[in-house]
Protein backbone atom coordinates (compact mmCIF):
# COMPACT_ATOMS: atom_id res chain seq x y z
CA UNK A 1 0.00 0.00 0.00
CA UNK A 2 2.69 2.40 0.90
CA UNK A 3 4.38 1.76 -2.22
CA UNK A 4 1.44 2.16 -4.54
CA UNK A 5 0.73 5.75 -2.48
CA UNK A 6 4.63 6.60 -3.52
CA UNK A 7 4.02 5.54 -7.34
CA UNK A 8 0.82 7.57 -6.91
CA UNK A 9 3.02 10.75 -5.86
CA UNK A 10 5.29 10.33 -8.56
CA UNK A 11 2.06 10.00 -11.52
CA UNK A 12 0.75 13.71 -9.96
CA UNK A 13 4.11 15.04 -10.07
CA UNK A 14 4.04 14.66 -13.65
CA UNK A 15 1.34 16.24 -14.86
CA UNK A 16 -25.88 20.88 -17.28
CA UNK A 17 -26.96 18.39 -15.97
CA UNK A 18 -29.07 16.06 -14.49
CA UNK A 19 -28.29 15.46 -10.88
CA UNK A 20 -27.09 11.60 -10.71
CA UNK A 21 -25.11 9.24 -8.06
CA UNK A 22 -22.68 6.35 -8.63
CA UNK A 23 -22.33 3.57 -6.25
CA UNK A 24 -18.76 3.27 -5.10
CA UNK A 25 -16.57 0.56 -3.13
CA UNK A 26 -13.71 -0.12 -1.96
CA UNK A 27 -11.41 -2.37 -4.30
CA UNK A 28 -10.39 -6.18 -3.11
CA UNK A 29 -8.35 -7.36 -1.48
CA UNK A 30 -5.05 -8.57 -3.50
CA UNK A 31 -2.49 -11.31 -1.15
CA UNK A 32 -4.27 -10.75 1.72
CA UNK A 33 -3.82 -6.83 1.29
CA UNK A 34 -6.47 -4.10 0.82
CA UNK A 35 -6.28 -2.49 -2.65
CA UNK A 36 -6.55 1.16 -2.06
CA UNK A 37 -8.63 2.19 -4.52
CA UNK A 38 -12.31 3.12 -4.65
CA UNK A 39 -14.13 2.00 -7.85
CA UNK A 40 -17.44 4.09 -9.64
CA UNK A 41 -19.69 1.61 -11.19
CA UNK A 42 -21.56 3.20 -13.73
CA UNK A 43 -22.63 2.14 -17.68
CA UNK A 44 -21.32 2.81 -21.07
CA UNK A 45 -23.17 2.33 -24.78
CA UNK A 46 -26.85 1.15 -25.61
CA UNK A 47 -27.62 -1.22 -24.06
CA UNK A 48 -25.76 -0.20 -21.19
CA UNK A 49 -22.43 -2.34 -20.43
CA UNK A 50 -20.88 -2.04 -16.98
CA UNK A 51 -17.49 -0.72 -16.15
CA UNK A 52 -15.68 -0.16 -13.07
CA UNK A 53 -13.88 2.93 -12.96
CA UNK A 54 -11.46 4.11 -10.17
CA UNK A 55 -12.26 7.60 -8.76
CA UNK A 56 -9.60 10.04 -9.06
CA UNK A 57 -9.84 13.71 -8.10
CA UNK A 58 -6.16 14.03 -9.52
CA UNK A 59 -7.16 13.40 -13.35
CA UNK A 60 -9.67 14.42 -15.75
CA UNK A 61 -9.96 11.84 -18.53
CA UNK A 62 -12.58 9.19 -18.20
CA UNK A 63 -11.22 6.17 -19.90
CA UNK A 64 -12.13 2.17 -19.92
CA UNK A 65 -10.38 -0.81 -21.75
CA UNK A 66 -12.05 -1.60 -25.48
CA UNK A 67 -12.20 -4.20 -27.29
CA UNK A 68 -10.22 -5.56 -29.76
CA UNK A 69 -7.40 -4.47 -26.48
CA UNK A 70 -4.72 -5.63 -28.15
CA UNK A 71 -2.69 -4.96 -24.82
CA UNK A 72 -4.88 -4.74 -21.69
CA UNK A 73 -4.47 -5.74 -18.31
CA UNK A 74 -6.96 -8.96 -17.56
CA UNK A 75 -9.76 -8.26 -15.70
CA UNK A 76 -13.08 -10.30 -14.40
CA UNK A 77 -15.26 -7.72 -16.47
CA UNK A 78 -14.08 -7.71 -20.26
CA UNK A 79 -13.19 -4.75 -22.34
CA UNK A 80 -16.17 -2.71 -23.42
CA UNK A 81 -17.32 -3.33 -26.96
CA UNK A 82 -18.39 -0.32 -28.92
CA UNK A 83 -19.63 -2.33 -31.52
CA UNK A 84 -22.58 -3.32 -29.41
CA UNK A 85 -23.53 0.13 -28.63
CA UNK A 86 -26.10 1.65 -30.98
CA UNK A 87 -25.28 5.47 -29.71
CA UNK A 88 -21.57 5.31 -29.88
CA UNK A 89 -19.68 7.42 -32.19
CA UNK A 90 -15.62 8.25 -32.86
CA UNK A 91 -14.31 11.50 -32.04
CA UNK A 92 -12.23 14.01 -34.88
CA UNK A 93 -9.39 14.93 -33.77
CA UNK A 94 -10.73 18.82 -34.65
CA UNK A 95 -13.43 17.99 -32.21
CA UNK A 96 -12.20 20.75 -28.58
CA UNK A 97 -12.43 17.40 -26.51
CA UNK A 98 -9.16 16.26 -28.71
CA UNK A 99 -7.85 19.27 -28.01
CA UNK A 100 -8.26 19.58 -24.22
CA UNK A 101 -5.83 16.02 -24.15
CA UNK A 102 -2.34 16.73 -23.81
CA UNK A 103 -1.05 14.55 -26.27
CA UNK A 104 -3.31 13.57 -29.02
CA UNK A 105 -3.13 12.47 -32.96
CA UNK A 106 -4.98 12.38 -35.93
CA UNK A 107 -5.31 8.57 -36.47
CA UNK A 108 -5.50 6.54 -39.38
CA UNK A 109 -5.64 2.90 -40.53
CA UNK A 110 -8.02 0.78 -38.35
CA UNK A 111 -8.69 3.72 -36.46
CA UNK A 112 -10.29 5.27 -39.37
CA UNK A 113 -8.91 8.97 -40.51
CA UNK A 114 -8.93 12.00 -38.77
CA UNK A 115 -10.31 9.83 -35.46
CA UNK A 116 -8.92 11.68 -32.41
CA UNK A 117 -6.22 8.92 -31.04
CA UNK A 118 -4.37 9.70 -27.27
CA UNK A 119 -1.96 8.71 -24.95
CA UNK A 120 -2.34 9.39 -21.36
CA UNK A 121 0.83 8.35 -19.74
CA UNK A 122 2.19 8.77 -16.01
CA UNK A 123 5.16 8.93 -14.34
CA UNK A 124 4.74 5.63 -12.14
CA UNK A 125 4.68 4.18 -15.98
CA UNK A 126 1.12 3.50 -16.28
CA UNK A 127 0.19 4.29 -19.59
CA UNK A 128 -3.66 3.99 -21.73
CA UNK A 129 -3.26 4.58 -25.59
CA UNK A 130 -6.79 4.14 -27.37
CA UNK A 131 -9.35 6.57 -29.54
CA UNK A 132 -11.45 9.36 -27.68
CA UNK A 133 -15.10 8.53 -28.38
CA UNK A 134 -18.53 9.57 -27.28
CA UNK A 135 -21.34 7.62 -25.82
CA UNK A 136 -24.67 7.36 -23.61
CA UNK A 137 -23.82 6.33 -19.75
CA UNK A 138 -25.92 5.61 -17.49
CA UNK A 139 -25.79 5.86 -13.50
CA UNK A 140 -28.50 5.85 -10.97
CA UNK A 141 -31.40 8.73 -10.43
CA UNK A 142 -30.05 10.58 -7.36
CA UNK A 143 -33.61 10.54 -6.04
CA UNK A 144 -33.24 6.17 -5.83
CA UNK A 145 -36.22 6.16 -8.65
CA UNK A 146 -34.27 4.40 -11.58
CA UNK A 147 -31.77 5.36 -13.92
CA UNK A 148 -30.78 8.86 -15.11
CA UNK A 149 -28.83 8.49 -18.74
CA UNK A 150 -26.62 11.31 -20.23
CA UNK A 151 -26.02 11.21 -23.90
CA UNK A 152 -22.68 11.72 -25.54
CA UNK A 153 -19.94 12.13 -23.08
CA UNK A 154 -16.51 11.79 -23.96
CA UNK A 155 -14.42 8.87 -23.34
CA UNK A 156 -11.14 7.56 -24.06
CA UNK A 157 -11.20 4.18 -25.63
CA UNK A 158 -8.06 2.16 -24.13
CA UNK A 159 -6.94 -0.28 -26.56
CA UNK A 160 -2.90 -0.61 -24.91
CA UNK A 161 -3.16 -0.35 -21.32
CA UNK A 162 -0.28 -1.36 -19.52
CA UNK A 163 1.07 -0.17 -15.69
CA UNK A 164 0.32 -0.30 -11.99
CA UNK A 165 -3.59 -1.71 -11.82
CA UNK A 166 -3.91 -4.53 -9.60
CA UNK A 167 -7.91 -3.77 -8.09
CA UNK A 168 -11.01 -5.18 -10.34
CA UNK A 169 -10.84 -1.83 -12.09
CA UNK A 170 -11.29 -1.53 -16.39
CA UNK A 171 -10.16 2.18 -16.51
CA UNK A 172 -10.20 5.02 -14.55
CA UNK A 173 -13.26 8.23 -14.07
CA UNK A 174 -11.25 11.75 -13.93
CA UNK A 175 -12.89 13.82 -11.73
CA UNK A 176 -10.70 16.32 -11.53
CA UNK A 177 -10.83 20.13 -12.11
CA UNK A 178 -10.17 19.37 -16.65
CA UNK A 179 -12.66 20.02 -19.24
CA UNK A 180 -12.60 16.25 -19.85
CA UNK A 181 -13.54 15.06 -16.35
CA UNK A 182 -16.73 13.56 -15.55
CA UNK A 183 -18.23 16.49 -13.20
CA UNK A 184 -16.93 18.74 -15.92
CA UNK A 185 -18.84 17.60 -18.63
CA UNK A 186 -22.26 17.06 -16.74
CA UNK A 187 -21.92 20.36 -16.14
CA UNK A 188 -22.48 19.94 -12.20
CA UNK A 189 -21.93 22.51 -9.61
CA UNK A 190 -20.43 20.48 -6.76
CA UNK A 191 -20.42 16.30 -6.09
CA UNK A 192 -19.88 14.25 -2.95
CA UNK A 193 -18.12 11.41 -2.12
CA UNK A 194 -18.04 8.80 1.60
CA UNK A 195 -15.72 6.34 1.46
CA UNK A 196 -16.44 3.58 3.13
CA UNK A 197 -13.55 1.26 5.30
CA UNK A 198 -11.03 0.74 3.00
CA UNK A 199 -10.86 -2.55 4.58
CA UNK A 200 -14.50 -3.61 4.08
CA UNK A 201 -16.45 -4.00 0.77
CA UNK A 202 -19.97 -1.80 1.64
CA UNK A 203 -20.24 0.32 -0.84
CA UNK A 204 -22.03 3.87 -0.71
CA UNK A 205 -23.14 6.61 -3.20
CA UNK A 206 -21.04 9.69 -5.08
CA UNK A 207 -23.65 12.32 -6.24
CA UNK A 208 -22.91 14.37 -8.83
CA UNK A 209 -25.26 17.96 -9.34
CA UNK A 210 -27.16 17.19 -6.12
CA UNK A 211 -25.94 19.18 -2.80
CA UNK A 212 -25.11 16.73 -0.07
CA UNK A 213 -26.70 16.84 3.00
CA UNK A 214 -23.88 16.48 5.08
CA UNK A 215 -25.49 17.02 8.77
CA UNK A 216 -27.50 13.58 7.42
CA UNK A 217 -25.90 10.78 9.75
CA UNK A 218 -22.94 13.30 10.37
CA UNK A 219 -20.87 12.46 13.39
CA UNK A 220 -19.38 15.96 13.92
CA UNK A 221 -19.22 19.25 12.75
CA UNK A 222 -19.10 20.18 9.21
CA UNK A 223 -16.33 22.31 8.54
CA UNK A 224 -15.32 23.69 5.56
CA UNK A 225 -12.39 25.36 3.39
CA UNK A 226 -11.26 27.21 0.59
CA UNK A 227 -10.33 24.98 -2.62
CA UNK A 228 -6.63 27.07 -3.75
CA UNK A 229 -6.52 28.04 -7.52
CA UNK A 230 -3.44 26.40 -8.96
CA UNK A 231 -3.42 28.05 -12.62
CA UNK A 232 -0.06 25.63 -13.41
CA UNK A 233 -1.83 22.46 -12.55
CA UNK A 234 -5.83 22.75 -13.55
CA UNK A 235 -6.46 19.00 -12.56
CA UNK A 236 -6.40 18.44 -9.04
CA UNK A 237 -7.85 20.03 -6.17
CA UNK A 238 -5.48 21.97 -3.94
CA UNK A 239 -6.21 22.71 -0.19
CA UNK A 240 -4.15 25.28 2.24
CA UNK A 241 -3.08 23.07 4.88
CA UNK A 242 -1.32 25.17 7.78
CA UNK A 243 0.30 22.36 10.33
CA UNK A 244 -0.03 19.51 12.07
CA UNK A 245 -0.62 18.06 15.30
CA UNK A 246 0.68 15.17 16.90
CA UNK A 247 -0.74 14.11 20.66
CA UNK A 248 -1.17 17.81 22.11
CA UNK A 249 2.08 19.37 20.39
CA UNK A 250 1.47 21.73 17.20
CA UNK A 251 4.90 20.37 15.33
CA UNK A 252 6.53 23.38 14.32
CA UNK A 253 6.74 23.26 10.35
CA UNK A 254 6.54 26.12 8.34
CA UNK A 255 3.26 26.62 6.64
CA UNK A 256 5.32 27.23 3.33
CA UNK A 257 6.08 23.61 3.67
CA UNK A 258 2.80 22.72 2.30
CA UNK A 259 2.21 25.92 0.23
CA UNK A 260 1.66 26.39 -3.34
CA UNK A 261 5.08 27.93 -4.83
CA UNK A 262 5.10 30.68 -7.79
CA UNK A 263 5.95 28.37 -10.14
CA UNK A 264 3.05 25.79 -9.56
CA UNK A 265 5.20 23.15 -7.90
CA UNK A 266 4.52 21.99 -4.16
CA UNK A 267 1.21 22.64 -2.38
CA UNK A 268 -1.68 20.30 -0.67
CA UNK A 269 -3.97 18.42 -2.96
CA UNK A 270 -6.62 16.01 -1.62
CA UNK A 271 -6.76 13.01 -3.66
CA UNK A 272 -9.42 10.11 -4.35
CA UNK A 273 -6.51 7.77 -5.99
CA UNK A 274 -3.61 7.76 -3.68
CA UNK A 275 -4.09 5.62 -0.75
CA UNK A 276 -1.88 6.96 2.22
CA UNK A 277 -1.49 10.61 2.78
CA UNK A 278 2.08 11.60 1.75
CA UNK A 279 4.53 14.74 2.92
CA UNK A 280 7.17 16.46 2.20
CA UNK A 281 10.80 14.99 4.24
CA UNK A 282 11.43 17.63 6.52
CA UNK A 283 7.33 17.34 7.53
CA UNK A 284 7.06 13.90 7.01
CA UNK A 285 10.23 13.00 9.73
CA UNK A 286 8.85 15.56 12.14
CA UNK A 287 5.76 13.31 12.45
CA UNK A 288 7.52 10.55 12.05
CA UNK A 289 10.21 11.76 15.60
CA UNK A 290 6.89 12.79 17.40
CA UNK A 291 5.09 9.67 16.97
CA UNK A 292 8.05 7.52 17.68
CA UNK A 293 8.24 9.52 21.36
CA UNK A 294 4.80 9.43 21.86
CA UNK A 295 4.08 5.83 21.37
CA UNK A 296 5.53 3.81 24.14
CA UNK A 297 6.30 0.51 21.85
CA UNK A 298 9.29 -0.92 20.06
CA UNK A 299 9.77 -0.07 16.51
CA UNK A 300 9.23 -2.72 14.04
CA UNK A 301 12.73 -3.07 12.08
CA UNK A 302 11.29 -5.86 10.24
CA UNK A 303 8.19 -3.33 8.50
CA UNK A 304 9.97 -0.07 9.71
CA UNK A 305 12.24 1.89 7.53
CA UNK A 306 14.46 5.11 8.43
CA UNK A 307 12.28 7.82 6.74
CA UNK A 308 9.13 5.71 4.46
CA UNK A 309 7.41 3.48 6.83
CA UNK A 310 7.06 3.51 10.72
CA UNK A 311 5.54 0.41 11.99
CA UNK A 312 5.77 -0.51 16.16
CA UNK A 313 5.52 -4.26 17.54
CA UNK A 314 2.26 -5.01 19.76
CA UNK A 315 1.08 -7.75 21.27
CA UNK A 316 -0.87 -10.22 19.65
CA UNK A 317 -4.33 -8.46 18.97
CA UNK A 318 -3.34 -5.84 21.04
CA UNK A 319 -5.10 -2.01 20.01
CA UNK A 320 -2.57 0.08 22.18
CA UNK A 321 -3.11 4.19 22.70
CA UNK A 322 -1.82 6.19 20.46
CA UNK A 323 -1.51 9.79 19.93
CA UNK A 324 -4.18 11.81 17.95
CA UNK A 325 -3.34 13.36 14.83
CA UNK A 326 -4.98 16.53 13.65
CA UNK A 327 -4.32 18.46 9.95
CA UNK A 328 -5.12 22.13 10.17
CA UNK A 329 -6.44 23.88 6.67
CA UNK A 330 -7.37 27.57 6.47
CA UNK A 331 -10.56 27.21 8.17
CA UNK A 332 -10.99 24.01 9.18
CA UNK A 333 -9.63 21.34 11.16
CA UNK A 334 -9.57 17.65 10.56
CA UNK A 335 -9.27 15.19 13.91
CA UNK A 336 -8.48 12.15 12.45
CA UNK A 337 -9.81 8.74 14.38
CA UNK A 338 -7.41 6.26 14.93
CA UNK A 339 -8.40 4.13 12.14
CA UNK A 340 -7.86 6.58 9.65
CA UNK A 341 -4.01 6.76 10.12
CA UNK A 342 -3.19 3.66 12.00
CA UNK A 343 -3.34 0.04 10.44
CA UNK A 344 -2.85 -3.23 11.92
CA UNK A 345 -1.53 -6.35 10.55
CA UNK A 346 -0.27 -9.76 12.04
CA UNK A 347 3.28 -11.49 10.74
CA UNK A 348 5.15 -14.65 12.17
CA UNK A 349 6.59 -12.57 15.04
CA UNK A 350 3.51 -10.85 16.45
CA UNK A 351 1.29 -8.11 15.84
CA UNK A 352 2.28 -4.61 14.26
CA UNK A 353 0.98 -1.30 13.92
CA UNK A 354 1.99 1.36 11.28
CA UNK A 355 1.73 5.01 10.61
CA UNK A 356 -0.18 4.97 7.45
CA UNK A 357 1.98 8.01 6.32
CA UNK A 358 4.43 8.02 3.60
CA UNK A 359 7.68 10.56 3.07
CA UNK A 360 7.49 12.14 -0.43
CA UNK A 361 8.92 15.19 -2.69
CA UNK A 362 7.54 18.77 -1.81
CA UNK A 363 3.91 17.65 -2.76
CA UNK A 364 1.35 17.15 0.20
CA UNK A 365 -1.32 15.08 -0.93
CA UNK A 366 -4.14 13.36 0.98
CA UNK A 367 -4.95 10.26 0.73
CA UNK A 368 -8.34 7.84 0.65
CA UNK A 369 -7.24 6.41 3.59
CA UNK A 370 -7.61 9.36 5.40
CA UNK A 371 -10.97 9.87 4.06
CA UNK A 372 -12.57 6.85 5.20
CA UNK A 373 -16.23 7.38 6.66
CA UNK A 374 -15.69 11.73 5.68
CA UNK A 375 -18.06 12.79 3.62
CA UNK A 376 -16.66 15.02 1.38
CA UNK A 377 -18.41 17.85 -0.65
CA UNK A 378 -16.20 19.65 -3.45
CA UNK A 379 -18.22 23.06 -4.04
CA UNK A 380 -17.32 23.50 -8.06
CA UNK A 381 -18.86 27.06 -7.97
CA UNK A 382 -18.14 28.27 -4.68
CA UNK A 383 -14.59 27.53 -4.50
CA UNK A 384 -14.59 25.52 -1.02
CA UNK A 385 -14.55 22.04 0.60
CA UNK A 386 -16.59 20.59 3.13
CA UNK A 387 -16.22 17.55 5.27
CA UNK A 388 -17.86 15.80 8.14
CA UNK A 389 -17.43 12.57 10.19
CA UNK A 390 -20.26 10.04 8.91
CA UNK A 391 -21.24 6.54 8.67
CA UNK A 392 -20.73 6.00 4.83
CA UNK A 393 -22.45 2.79 4.73
CA UNK A 394 -26.09 4.58 5.60
CA UNK A 395 -25.95 7.51 3.46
Amino acid sequence: MAARSEARAARLLSASGRATSARVDPGPYTNGVPDTEYLVHLAIGTPPQPVQLILDTGSDLVWTQCRPCPVCFSRALGPLDPSNSSTFHVLPCSSPMCDNLTWSSCGKQNWGNQTCVYVYAYADGSITTGHLDADTFTFAAADGTGQATVPDLAFGCGLFNNGIFTSNETGIAGFGRGVLSLPSQLKVDNFSHCFTAITGSEPSSVLLGLPANLYSDASGEVQSTPLVQNFSSLKAYYLSLKGITVGSTRLPIPESTFALKQDGTGGTIIDSGTGMTTLPQDAYKLVHDAFTAQVRLPVDNATSSSLSQLCFSVPRRAKPDVPKLVLHFEGATLDLPRENYMFEFEDAGGSVTCLAINAGDDLTIIGNYQQQNLHVLYDLVGNMLSFVPAQCNRL
